[in-house]
């Protein structure tokens, strides 16, 4: 993913709300609002969340290979989504780079929840415009 135009990443590093979609068991679309971060060399893109929602339940369904799913934001008529397969970690480590990730990205630092887990997602495709 290091193909990226520079405005492209200055989007991912703006403060956005952003969409996750992921697929229920039924096979439809679940769509929620998130907080995402983007790290373009690792191709990597994480979503902190607690441990029990229905997005990390519908990731988890997909076993060890991962979940497809996207996100996205939008800024009037700029707009970026990211696809690829996710998984859920709960690796302490892991959890806390993605809280530092938001944190820097949402001018915010989350507070403390011993159920939160990183949604992370292997980019495969990574597609914008503006």
């Amino acid at each position: 993913m290091a193909n990226h135009s520079e405005d492209y990443l200055t989007f991912w590093r703006e403060r956005h709300l952003c969409t996750l979609t992921t697929l229920r068991p039924d096979g439809s679309p679940h769509v929620v609002p998130v907080g995402v971060t983007y790290d373009a060399e690792a191709g990597l893109a994480r979503v902190i969340t607690n441990g029990t929602s229905a997005k990390v339940r519908h990731v988890r369904a997909a076993g060890t290979e991962g979940a497809r799913v996207a996100v996205c934001q939008v800024d009037g008529r700029r707009w970026a989504t990211l696809e690829g397969r996710a998984r859920v970690s709960t690796e302490p480590e892991r959890v806390a780079e993605a809280v530092r990730r938001y944190a820097e990205r949402y001018e915010r630092t989350p507070g403390p929840n011993p159920a939160r887990v990183v949604i992370e997602i292997e980019v495969e495709r990574a597609l914008g415009h503006g």
